[in-house]
This record gives structure tokens, sequence and C-alpha cells, in this order.
């Protein structure tokens, strides 16, 4: 449970100034302190600014929670040589400790584009397990971080939801309004590319510009 509301009591201030300092309406604040809009992670970042606190105080049981790396985009038809940012470019992401995930590590990249948007708003923070640590057989419905590699060695990573055909071929499903995105991949690969499963994806956060 969120203590949005209890922190903002004991700093003195009311709905309307922390409503007016976050550049929002009164009613858009309301719902937030309520429940009824999520809490972003820079959302949270701001509020601690204007409380004077830090972004993890807004959590009942901080100590509940994990931090993740974001090192990287997905996006589909970005071929790199590399997948991952520098350095100075990774960030963290705050998300609840899951026991399922506990002795696993968790990854973190971020989606540009629009091949996923249905499901993920653009530059939305994925974290996902590795399918070689956890050793799990890929599920179908379930939504997975993909690599395609060139025989040059350029690669792109994209996310996917994994689907069965009637007979019984996998295929790798975009979900996006944008024409160039919604051809299905089949998962053995394609146009002398190798496509690889690399992590499922357990948890989602939405970033703020």
């Amino acid at each position: 449970m969120m203590r949005l509301k209890e922190i903002r009591k004991s700093r003195g201030m009311t709905q309307a100034d922390v409503a007016s300092a976050l550049g929002l309406d009164l009613g858009n604040y309301n719902k937030l302190e309520n429940g009824r809009t999520d809490l972003t992670v820079s959302r949270m970042e701001q509020l601690a600014k204007i409380l004077q606190c830090e972004p993890v105080d807004f959590i009942s049981n901080p100590s509940n929670l994990r931090t993740v790396q974001v090192r990287q985009n997905v996006e589909a038809g970005a071929w790199n040589e590399s997948l991952e940012w520098d350095e100075s470019d990774w960030y963290d992401v705050t998300i609840p400790d899951d026991p399922l995930y506990r002795s696993y590590k968790l990854y973190g990249a971020e989606t540009h584009g629009p091949s996923m948007n249905k499901r993920y708003a653009d530059k939305s923070a994925l974290i996902y397990t590795s399918i070689i640590e956890t050793g799990e057989r890929p599920q179908v419905g379930k939504r997975y971080i993909v690599e395609t590699e060139h025989a040059d060695g350029q690669r792109e990573a994209t996310v996917k939801t994994l689907w069965r055909d009637d007979a019984g071929e996998m295929w790798l499903i975009p979900e996006s309004t944008d024409p160039r995105h919604q051809q299905p991949i089949p998962l053995h690969g394609h146009d002398g590319n190798n496509v690889r499963i690399v992590g499922r994806v357990v948890a989602s956060v939405q970033r703020e510009d």
C-alpha cells in the first residue's frame, strides 16, 4: 500500500499544495494518492523532491523491493553489434521482490518504438529472467525478450508473445498498431537469421518523460 497520503500529511501539506507542485489538477492528484492512477518511478522521484523524502518511502514495505538495472533497449528493426548501452546510460528501477524470482538475477531493457505498443508504452522498462539461468521451457501466451542475429553478427532485440499454431509450430507475435510490426516471426528463424529467446518478461515499469 502506498504511503503518499501519510507522508504528505506529515509534511503539513494539503492535496492542493502537492497537486500544484506537480502541475496536476486536484482531481488527478486525488486519483494518484488513492491508488486509482499508477504511481510511476519518475512520479515518485518528483514527489520525493516535493515532500523531501526518498522515492522508496512511498512503499509500505521498502524491504520487499528489489532494484533492477536497465542496460539496453529493445527495438524492432534497430540492428547493432552490441545491444548494451554505455554504462553512463544505465539506470535502476524498483519493483516488488517477488519470491518466485528471488533466487534468479533479473535484467532490464527499455522499449523503443511501436513494435509492442498495444502492451507497453514507449520507454517502458521491461524486467526479465534469463531462460538459460531458469531452465524453463518457453510457455505459450507469455512475453519474451527475443534476439535476432544476422550472419554478419548484427543483432536486434525485441519483445514478442509466444504462440503455437494448429500444426504445432511456434511463432513470436507482435502486439502493435504499426503495420510494419504485425508479421509473426517463426521461432526457428527466418530470412537466414538466427532467432533465440533470451528471457521471459516478469514485470514492467512505465517511466514518464
